[in-house]
């Protein structure tokens, strides 16, 4: 073999292991979508959506659920090995998430028909039954040695949904549907607590993020609701169009209180939902630019590799 073509198959050697290490680090990349940081990141997490809402109350449960230090560390105030509020260990066998590091495992939560001693509350259950059982959170924890005992730290929280059965995808996890939950929005999350229906606290909390309830929706919630009272809100305040007067008789009621209440008449006005809608469309707008330059990108580097190949092999 002449001292060129050594070369060339050389040249060509090497072009081939740089291809196969750029794939290898595209499909090792995570398949989950941006990272909710706010509530107002709830409200449009793509196409004009807002989180779906047996997600919503399972989220609500789990950050008022567990304890979050000053430092931000987020510890388990429970098993996830003893099937504690429907909890299991997750393979991640469609590679859904990042790989686990050494010394982590991966838990999925909120799986009604697999409860331990610990059951998630009845509001929760309610949502999961009419929806078919689909909402989980996913936690990565680590575990570490403090003392005499062993403490279960979470470094990273997803929300996620399993597929419709209708399209009979399994017991897989849609990853359209899957977000990292940042603890910034797991403590606004917390500000919305269980068991409270002060009027001055759903009062603070329209005020601090903006909603447009107006003190007789407010007190309308807390009859309504009771002591989910913040529950209501936070529905209100991220799924506006569900939770407005016109379909208020189509939508389910949480249980009522113990003395009889007036259904809840919660209205949004016609300019309010016209601008959540244009800040929807300007959000995905910036959305699927992203995604097409990105498409673009990975586009042109396969395009110059394939081009290099060739050169390399002709020449």
């Amino acid at each position: 073999m002449a001292a060129g073509d050594l070369h060339r198959m050389k040249m060509f050697g090497r072009m081939m292991s740089c291809c196969v290490a750029l794939l290898l680090t595209f499909s090792s990349v995570s398949a989950v979508g941006r990272a909710l940081n706010s509530i107002t990141d709830l409200r449009s997490v793509g196409f004009g959506q807002s989180v779906p809402e047996q997600s919503l109350r399972l989220l609500h449960w789990f950050a008022n659920e567990i304890d979050i230090d000053i430092n931000g560390d987020i510890s388990l105030t429970f098993d996830p090995t003893g099937y504690d509020y429907g909890s299991h260990r997750y393979r991640n066998d469609e590679q859904l998430l990042d790989p686990l590091p050494r010394g982590y495992q991966y838990y999925s939560l909120g799986n009604i028909h697999r409860q331990g001693s610990l059951r998630l509350p009845q509001h929760v259950i309610q949502s999961e039954h009419e929806d078919g059982n689909r909402a989980r959170i996913v936690i990565r924890v680590r575990e570490q040695n403090v003392g005499r005992r062993t403490s279960q730290i979470i470094d990273r929280v997803y929300i996620t949904q399993h597929y419709e059965t209708s399209e009979h995808r399994g017991t897989a996890y849609d990853p359209e549907h899957t977000y990292e939950i940042t603890t910034n929005l797991l403590r606004a999350i917390r500000k919305f607590s269980i068991n409270n229906d002060n009027i001055n606290l759903l009062m603070s909390l329209r005020d601090h993020f903006r909603s447009s309830a107006n003190d007789s929706q407010l007190l309308e919630m807390r009859n309504t609701w009771g002591q989910l009272a913040c529950v209501g809100l936070l529905l209100f305040i991220v799924i506006p169009e569900k939770y407005s007067s016109h379909e208020h008789n189509n939508r389910r009621q949480p249980a009522p209180r113990s003395n009889t209440q007036s259904d809840a008449v919660v209205n949004i006005t016609e300019s309010n939902q016209n601008n959540t809608n244009l800040n929807f469309t300007s959000q995905d707008n910036n959305t699927c630019v992203c995604s097409v330059i990105c498409v673009v990108i990975i586009v042109v580097i396969l395009l110059l590799i394939v081009g290099l190949l060739y050169w390399a092999f002709k020449h």
